[in-house]
């Protein structure tokens, strides 16, 4: 109940902040939330790990089958938590599926500097990516927010920098 309240009034500040554009990211964000995409075990995965944020009570756990490329040959994850940790979760999984490990290595990076309000330099990344990465800028507003926004980024991070199988 706590998490659809603060989902609601987060929603509305940022409406309010940004107008039009951020209405758009919050419907992205909304829609991703409400309806994840890659959600559930990935069966055959090659790594795995735990990502969680105590003081909104994010749990997730990402599931990642890298090939002998060392590209992403598939991604999913479980979670439970607010609108913004399930939205960038299920964003994350959209972008990574196709990458090298190197290539989700500097995303992860651009997206945690997006988010923390860090200067984000020119990059040789696909547009779409960073386009959809956009979305989850707005929480670099609302520092208690941002481990929402990051957590399955960095939880990808560990998993696929691990030896687990």
């Amino acid at each position: 109940m706590l998490h659809k309240a603060v989902d609601v009034a987060l929603a509305l500040v940022l409406i309010l902040m940004f107008g039009d554009l951020r209405e758009l990211y919050q419907e992205v964000i909304l829609d991703h939330g409400k309806n994840p995409r890659n959600f559930g075990t990935l069966e055959n995965y090659s790594h795995t790990a735990e990502g969680s944020n105590p003081m909104c009570g994010d749990q997730l756990t990402v599931y990642v089958k890298v090939d002998e490329d060392n590209k992403i040959e598939d991604v999913s994850f479980e979670a439970k938590g607010c609108a913004i940790s399930i939205a960038s979760a299920s964003i994350m999984s959209e972008i990574v599926k196709g990458k090298t490990i190197d290539e989700v290595d500097s995303l992860f990076s651009y997206f945690h500097k997006l988010c923390t309000g860090e200067e984000t330099q020119q990059t040789n990344h696909v547009e779409e990516d960073i386009e959809k990465l956009k979305v989850m800028s707005g929480v670099n507003q609302f520092p208690s927010r941002i481990k929402c926004a990051t957590m399955s980024w960095h939880a990808v991070d560990s998993a696929i920098k691990s030896e687990n199988a």
